[in-house]
């Protein structure tokens, strides 16, 4: 198989040939039809996250076809499309997992970062943790769901019903978050960066009522506000921005440290939470909605070999929506 590797933190991913991998028992091997590239690989290839299992092939939003299975894998699978998130497996057994908390388990693996993940040509998964996929929609089209829409709408469940939602950071997540906001009747303000004219006017063609710097104030106090940007000092500003009883859901995996903020603007019984990974029960929840909202993802493509220019896109904030790769 094709593949796109890093070997070393803080490194170029590198193009290598590898055998086809084979499933094991309970596993599927599946060929990559596409994989979206997520801030969390990001993450991954600089460093930020420790513990990488390296080498390790990147990629935890894949899309693609059963090519293969392991032994007790459902014969009925062989050919089904399929999709592949963050949460590779969880151990089932530690406090959490029994506890219906698999994704703050003990032991568990993570696509892209300690098993190889779908910036290749295939993947091996756990057969429990892959998840039936509609046949309407590209494959590019729908890869963005598999992380930025899973993690984004518990994200969104977390924030609570309120009807003013803020989103801190326009990308991935955000941009598919805010149809969801928007299909359940929320008015949603959208914060960017400084100067990003045009995120800001995409955020308002997608509805958005409000749209402006992230260190501005919004015309009015918001009931919730999540934080898709890995930045730390949008903590003060997002408790700045919510009234007294909101909530602010810090979305990301790795963040910058949060600046020292006065206890005023905490008081009033607001408070700050964090998502951790995801479960298997938000998948299910979010794969179901999302054609009912009736969600339309903003792609760019490339080729699996531009790997690299499609991170540098992401981190450099050339995007608008996802990058999406296509083997």
């Amino acid at each position: 198989m094709r593949a796109m590797m890093l070997l070393k933190p803080g490194q170029r991913l590198e193009a290598v040939e590898m055998p086809d991998p084979v499933p094991g028992p309970g596993e599927v091997l599946i060929e990559v039809a596409a994989c979206g590239v997520c801030r969390t690989d990001l993450h991954v290839v600089d460093g930020e996250l420790p513990d990488a299992m390296l080498p390790i092939v990147p990629g935890h939003e894949i899309v693609g076809r059963v090519a293969a299975l392991g032994e007790g894998v459902d014969p009925s699978r062989l050919g089904e499309r399929v999709g592949v998130g963050w949460l590779g497996r969880s151990c089932q057994d530690c406090p959490y997992c029994v506890s219906g908390r698999e994704n703050l388990c003990d032991r568990p693996l993570f696509t892209g970062y300690t098993r190889n993940g779908g910036f290749a040509s295939h993947a091996v998964a756990d057969a429990r943790f892959t998840y039936p996929l509609r046949q309407e929609g590209e494959d590019a089209a729908l890869a963005p769901l598999l992380c930025a829409g899973l993690i984004g709408w518990r994200s969104l469940v977390m924030a609570g019903d309120g009807e003013r939602l803020g989103i801190y950071g326009f990308g991935a997540a955000g941009h598919i978050i805010l149809q969801v906001a928007r299909w359940q009747g929320r008015r949603v303000f959208v914060f960017t960066r400084r100067g990003d004219m045009e995120a800001q006017a995409f955020a308002r063609s997608l509805g958005a009522v409000w749209a402006g710097a992230s260190d501005a104030a919004p015309p009015e106090p918001l009931d919730a506000a999540i934080i898709y940007a890995p930045a730390g000092e949008l903590v003060p500003a997002a408790l700045r921005a919510v009234r007294k009883g909101g909530r602010v859901v810090c979305a990301g995996i790795h963040m910058s440290d949060i600046p020292s903020f006065p206890y005023s603007i905490l008081w009033g019984e607001r408070q700050i939470v964090s998502v951790a990974n995801l479960a298997r029960t938000d998948a299910e929840a979010f794969l179901r909605i999302a054609p009912q909202a009736g969600i339309e993802t903003r792609v760019t493509t490339y080729p699996l070999a531009q790997a690299n220019e499609a991170l540098d896109d992401l981190r450099s904030g050339r995007l608008q929506g996802a990058a999406v790769l296509v083997p």
